[in-house]
């Protein structure tokens, strides 16, 4: 099928504007997290067929697609058309032409939400623990709770040893439940730090009594501390 096409400037402007747009990467996740503009969506071509109609919902929806060369955009396009979506372009030149136009490309995934939890940390002054704090915490079995933040999945993958699990969105509502001594320190951790960040202000905003605190780094810096994480726990 034959697509029209917007330049890189298009839709920086669009972006800047903050007009409706969704700008879809077609790479694998792997290939996303090695840059992208900072407000695309990864939605890998072989995925649009399960995703696309949870994620966008309105049919009419402007859509960009792009790659990195692989080829990717026009099997796309024709998946998104099959599903009846209407409105769709392709990024002239793709992510090489966002680049050659000098436009930032950002790595990594969720580079927003995550500079979002830098803000919030620089502006509040979230307090924070280093993993060897929080080993020695628990080595001389201090009074203290520590509530994982992920999803249940990721921590029973891996979590600090002692730690229940608590999903984010559920942390307000059962820290109280979890830690209902207000003597008690609460330590939010997740893999790296945005979570902790998040949810550490989040109990502090809510006014819990309890001294809060985030474990800086997550469950990345607890490894690069040398500390031993369990796996397979199922404490929520």
């Amino acid at each position: 099928m034959k697509l029209p096409t917007v330049t890189p400037a298009d839709i920086r402007r669009a972006l800047l504007l903050r007009e409706e747009i969704a700008l879809l990467d077609l790479r694998y996740e792997a290939g996303f997290a090695t840059g992208h503009p900072l407000f695309a969506a990864n939605m890998a071509a072989d995925r649009i067929t399960i995703e696309a109609e949870t994620r966008l919902p309105r049919k009419d929806v402007a859509i960009v697609l792009y790659d990195d060369g692989e080829g990717l955009v026009a099997t796309g396009a024709e998946r998104l058309a099959a599903l009846g979506y209407t409105n769709i372009s392709a990024l002239d030149g793709g992510l090489k032409a966002w680049r050659a136009a000098g436009y930032e490309v950002f790595e990594d995934v969720n580079s927003y939400s995550k500079a979002f939890g830098e803000l919030v940390e620089a502006r509040r002054h979230t307090p924070s623990f280093s993993a060897d704090e929080v080993a020695k915490l628990i080595a001389d079995k201090a009074d203290i709770a520590i509530l994982d933040v992920r999803r249940f999945d990721e921590y029973a993958t891996m979590n600090i040893p002692g730690s229940v699990s608590v999903p984010g969105a559920e942390l307000v509502l059962r820290a109280g439940q979890a830690a209902p001594d207000p003597e008690t320190t609460i330590i939010v951790n997740c893999a790296g730090r945005t979570r902790s960040i998040i949810g550490t202000q989040s109990l502090i905003n809510a006014g819990v009594p309890n001294k809060v605190r985030a474990l800086r780094n997550g469950t990345i810096g607890w490894t690069l501390a040398q500390h031993t994480l369990d796996h397979g726990a199922d404490r929520r």
